[in-house]
């Protein structure tokens, strides 16, 4: 692929490339992937606001977004210019500081831990060690926008939704985190890339067999710490109007909804590396199937590569409409008691069951002494 891409360029301007200081095309390169990558993801945020209303309409026996644009795919363009020719109102006896830079210490944190998210076997941005890790401090971060949200309106509404979400957080954060020490230990480094790899070899190799019930965990507590429904309490328009961002209006409401579609997107694409083998094809390893390689389109199916990544990123932002669509709300005690006597004990149960396995060599250890 690359040596294609590379043949469609002038020979001059490769000659202007390698004049060009080893810092230079670090830099730009660099700059290119993060506007490559920043730009995908608002668009499929976009689309998925369009998406999940087309969805839900369907599972509900009505149409959807229909009017503006063919299928109604213009709704998405049509919602952001009405969002940002909104005004902005600040509330009088607020902190007008933290009022302000509480979206975007919700938003920032999702885009970045792309970072070091490995589109394939070679497009990450930055492919560090200690990814991992990378990841699960920045989503942690992302609460405090809506801590900040809540009480610098100074809004009992608000600061009562930005509880709620703390609290909520703070209990799923810590499953969340148990979970990726089941994955630490099946792949055996916190890089991304190396996660995925150590899954080569088909379906039968991924960590979703040996490793479901922090699957099933991981998951779960993706969708509470979106704040999406069924866990969507720190919002509760029945019970606190809007929870935290009752106040905001404009822009500013428009960057805490792009943030909470962009962790769906973030926490989909992380689930997929984590559990279903990243961009590897689920048919990999099964000979019979290695002469369809060369054919084109039906060959894609054989080989991994960034269009397997956004089917099974697909499939969790659909999961996503789908309990929003099924489910309500819960009440905030049945959340607390899932979070904290539930999917907790699971991962620490599941990680012992884990050594157990690696001291036999089952799994993702097997035949690790050969």
């Amino acid at each position: 692929m690359l040596e294609f891409l590379a043949n469609l360029i002038p020979t001059f301007i490769w000659d202007i490339w390698n004049s060009l200081p080893p810092l230079v095309q670090y830099l730009t390169i660099v700059t290119w992937k993060i506007l490559f990558v920043m730009i995908g993801v608002i668009l499929i945020v976009a689309f998925s606001t369009y998406f999940e209303r087309k969805v839900i309409g369907s599972m509900q026996a009505r149409v959807g977004p229909n009017r503006v644009g063919p299928l109604g795919l213009g709704q998405p363009f049509a919602d952001v210019i009405k969002l940002l020719i909104k005004e902005v109102v600040i509330p009088s006896q607020s902190s007008k500081f933290l009022f302000v830079i509480a979206p975007l210490l919700t938003l920032i944190p999702a885009l970045a831990a792309w970072a070091v998210i490995p589109l394939n076997d070679w497009y990450v941005i930055a492919d560090i060690n200690a990814g991992l890790l990378y990841v699960l401090a920045l989503t942690s971060i992302g609460v405090y926008g809506v801590i900040l949200a809540g009480w610098a309106t100074n809004s009992k509404y608000a600061f009562l939704g930005a509880m709620r979400s703390a609290a909520q957080i703070v209990a799923y954060e810590i499953a969340m985190g148990f979970a990726l020490v089941g994955i630490l230990m099946a792949a055996g480094s916190l890089n991304l890339g190396d996660i995925v790899r150590a899954q080569a070899g088909g379906f039968s190799h991924w960590f979703l067999l040996p490793l479901f019930p922090l699957f099933l965990v991981y998951w779960i507590s993706g969708v509470a710490e979106t704040n999406r429904a069924p866990f969507d309490v720190a919002e509760g328009e029945s019970e606190i109007v809007a929870g935290f961002h009752v106040e905001y209006s404009g822009v500013a409401f428009a960057l805490f909804f792009l943030a909470e579609y962009a962790n769906m997107v973030l926490i989909s694409s992380l689930t997929a590396i984590f559990f279903l083998g990243g961009w590897a094809s689920p048919f990999e390893g099964l000979s019979f199937l290695s002469p369809l390689a060369n054919i084109p389109i039906i060959g894609l199916l054989v080989v991994g590569g960034l269009h397997w990544l956004f089917i099974k990123m697909a499939f969790f932002m659909y999961t996503f409409f789908w309990l929003r669509a099924t489910f309500p709300r819960y009440r905030y005690d049945q959340i607390m008691r899932l979070g904290w006597k539930v999917f907790i004990p699971v991962t620490i149960l599941w990680i012992a069951v884990e050594g157990v396995m690696a001291w036999f060599e089952v799994g993702p250890w097997a035949g690790l002494t050969g």
